[in-house]
């Protein structure tokens, strides 16, 4: 799911040229920002007869044309599960292999990202991660800090929980030497301490793979979040079930607590 080589171009063009039934879309009201649980690699593998490290790959390819999609929608930030804290009790094998494709392709999508004014973020702890992969992300960081397109925001070592705690600590530490009152502390004190600092909200949640639950993924950051889910692997996640999530998205009343005016 960690391979960005060509992330906005491919050699086929017709893969290239994404098609989308867009004509039923209000293109006033497209989700600014997408949160993306990418489930089914290992499954959609299975079911190829192919080992997991083959859904990986495939998963990758999906994730640079929805990314391309979404751009090209007026999303402004995608963020996408990659690796959560809980996927270090996977097989070793299959851990090396994602950190290898991490470490292996991220520098060399550099090029790209700025041709396409993306701009790559990161949550989750560093701790654990491999220091080639640390160093690598913080290089794709600072060479795309500049731009102002669609923000890739990748969630690496990231739990919901692990970051809330984070937080919490932070918060605490500084109640405790008296650089914050404890009477300041509200939302923004909390989120200004979130690994998301400056992003907003997501406005919907996706979950590929046919289950039901939000595996740990922006806990505190999706309480508003509409979600839409479908039985279709990751892999096999086209820019028209996008599209199918968004209208979804677009039919709901978002009323926060509240109640709507008629």
């Amino acid at each position: 799911m960690l391979v960005f080589r060509g992330l906005f171009q491919t050699k086929n063009k017709t893969k290239n040229n994404i098609v989308m039934h867009t004509e039923d879309l209000d293109m006033q009201n497209i989700p600014q920002h997408i949160a993306i649980i990418m489930d089914g690699n290992g499954r959609w593998a299975k079911a190829q007869g192919k080992v997991r490290t083959f859904g990986h790959q495939a998963g990758a390819e999906t994730l640079k044309t929805i990314v391309r999609a979404a751009d090209k929608l007026g999303v402004k930030v995608i963020s996408a599960y990659a690796f959560s804290t809980e996927n270090w009790k996977r097989p070793v094998t299959e851990v090396n292999f994602i950190m290898e494709l991490l470490s292996r392709y991220l520098t060399n999508e550099i090029d790209e990202f700025n041709e396409n004014n993306v701009q790559v973020r990161f949550i989750g702890s560093r701790k654990g991660l491999p220091e080639i992969v640390q160093q690598k992300m913080e290089h794709a960081i600072e060479a795309t800090k500049n731009n102002t397109g669609i923000i890739l925001n990748l969630a690496i070592n990231y739990g919901g929980q692990a970051e809330i705690l984070h937080a919490v600590r932070t918060i605490a530490a500084e109640a405790a030497n008296g650089t914050l009152a404890v009477d300041d502390i509200d939302n923004n004190v909390i989120e200004n301490h979130l690994y998301t600092k400056g992003l907003p909200a997501p406005d919907l949640l996706i979950r590929p793979g046919g289950d039901l639950r939000i595996s740990n993924f922006l806990l505190w950051q999706i309480a508003y979040a509409e979600i839409w889910t479908t039985k279709v692997f990751w892999p096999e996640f086209t820019p028209d079930h996008l599209v199918e999530a968004i209208l979804a998205y677009q039919g709901r009343e978002r009323r926060f607590g509240g109640l709507i005016s008629r």
